[in-house]
């Protein structure tokens, strides 16, 4: 069974309602300036480490950066956590990926900015329903995305990121297991078309990947012909088509790097273009559209709960030590054995992760 098939023979996901708006922090100079400085001078008296996703804003990925942190996607924040000698982790993004640090990093406290900043995936697969679906085909094996709680990495049998994916499915099909995938519909569309496993998907999906318009992008080519096309498997079958390169967000910013294009429509979020600008200096990076004429989006390009973290908090967590991200042990211990089941394929395959895993 796959998407292509009836919505009412498919699982189906809860409704993600009050999005909060994208509200960018603003600061003055000299107010940001202080800000970065006690920040800088915190994580030191705190033996903290700030880890960052690509999706956060360009004054927290430089500052972690400059602060011998990590940029990068959520597994391999987690891993560089675990790496860190430092003993505590502040960890800039979304809920799903502080709780991915803490299961790979049970010794460490883990902080974050705003334990508000969700995730559209997380929150459309409650794990008491995704529970009861599960428990309804004892027969198929289980696999989740990286972007989903810790209660859900706790019932799967496997948790990927998506440039590994397709693989670990390829790999389960041959040997004649039938999936259940969640939650992105989009994402394990392509990879049931990729791999042709059986899968029943689970009905979620990203509010900024899912409004990118495959019309609008075909406008965008038109203006720019020498444009090649970067989309996140996270997006609708029509914007994947017409893509140059599909990948995850650190194989997006390798693309930028190495293809000749000199423009680049890119089709995830625009907090990516930071690190896409760095390995590509003097190329142009253009949104891809979120809506056709007269459309509005609640995402336009940019995860409003990735809009949530900014200097402000990430100062006064450190000052308070508030927000820290806790998960019981039972939960914790089940949902590191799907996460170490991918990384020993990756070992045993020979499929490098660390710095590419990419989600």
């Amino acid at each position: 069974m796959n998407f292509a098939q009836p919505i009412a023979m498919l699982p189906q996901a809860r409704p993600v309602l009050d999005v909060p708006p994208v509200l960018e922090e603003e600061l003055e100079a000299a107010e940001r300036e202080s800000l970065i400085a006690r920040i800088k001078s915190l994580l030191v008296e705190r033996d903290a480490v700030l880890v960052a996703h690509y999706y956060t804003s360009a004054d927290l990925q430089r500052l972690a950066e400059e602060t011998g942190g990590c940029v990068s996607d959520s597994l391999e924040m987690a891993r560089f956590g675990h790496a860190s000698k430092a003993r505590t982790l502040v960890v800039a993004g979304v809920r799903f990926m502080g709780e991915t640090a803490k299961i790979l990093n049970p010794e460490k406290r883990v902080l974050m900015p705003d334990l508000g900043a969700e995730c559209s995936l997380d929150l459309s697969c409650p794990a008491e329903d995704f529970t009861r679906f599960c428990d309804a085909h004892p027969d198929r094996e289980v696999v989740v995305y990286a972007n989903t709680s810790a209660a859900v990495k706790a019932r799967a049998d496997w948790m990927v990121t998506s440039s590994i994916a397709a693989k670990v499915v390829a790999h389960l099909h041959a040997q004649g297991k039938k999936l259940i995938w969640a939650p992105d519909r989009y994402l394990g569309d392509y990879v049931q078309k990729a791999t042709g496993a059986d899968m029943l998907l689970w009905q979620g999906s990203c509010v900024v990947h899912e409004r990118f318009k495959e019309d609008g992008i075909r406008e965008l080519k038109a203006l720019h012909p020498e444009a090649a096309v970067l989309v996140h498997p996270e997006s609708p079958a029509g914007v994947i088509a017409l893509a140059d390169v599909v990948g995850s967000t650190t194989q997006l910013i390798r693309a930028a790097a190495e293809l000749p294009h000199p423009t680049l429509i890119v089709a995830t979020d625009n907090g990516i273009f930071h690190k896409m600008r760095l390995a590509a200096p003097g190329k142009t990076f253009l949104e891809a559209p979120t809506g056709g004429r007269g459309a509005t989006c609640v995402s336009c390009a940019h995860c409003p709960w990735m809009a949530m973290n900014g200097l402000r908090k990430l100062c006064r967590v450190l000052e308070t030590g508030d927000n820290e991200i806790h998960v019981e042990e039972d939960v914790r211990a089940r949902a590191e054995v799907s996460i170490h089941r991918m990384l020993e394929f990756a070992a045993r395959t020979g499929i490098g992760l660390a710095g590419r895993s990419g989600d």
